[in-house]
């Protein structure tokens, strides 16, 4: 059950943090923007390691395979795309598009086993409700 309230917890965060970063990048611009959402979050991340428990930073270097270090990186794209989309489309536009496309691409992920991930078996049920999910787009008239 607590899985279930963090997973609406982060829903609900990612909406708001869209709106707030492209809120800031009317005034700043994308990249100032980008950069402050990265560097604000580095200062929670140092923050909590220095109450939560001091991990070891040089085990970053065993990390394997090492293109999975490229998270932050993903990140700074991610920052970019949705204040792009909330910008060109609003915040419930592109939420539905961005969740759609997060459904259809972890499942694929999950599907194939990629990226060190337990492959998992072909389910009608959620190729059926993908499809919903994409039919409803076309069926609410996008404008």
């Amino acid at each position: 059950m607590i899985g279930f309230i963090i997973a609406l917890a982060s829903g609900a965060l990612m909406s708001i943090q869209g709106v707030f970063n492209t809120q800031v990048t009317k005034t700043t611009g994308m990249w100032v923007s980008n950069g402050w959402v990265q560097l604000t979050a580095l200062l929670v991340c140092i923050g909590a390691w220095f109450v939560t428990g001091r991990d070891s930073i040089a085990t970053l270097a065993k990390v394997q395979p090492k293109y999975v270090l490229l998270g932050g990186v993903i990140g700074a794209g991610i920052t970019w795309t949705v204040i792009k989309s909330i910008e060109m489309l609003g915040p419930a536009k592109s939420a539905l598009l961005i969740v759609i496309t997060q459904l259809i691409v972890s499942y694929l992920i999950e599907l194939f086993g990629l990226f060190g991930m337990d492959k998992e078996p072909f389910e009608w049920r959620k190729l059926i409700g993908m499809g919903i999910a994409v039919a409803g787009i076309f069926i609410f008239q996008w404008k």
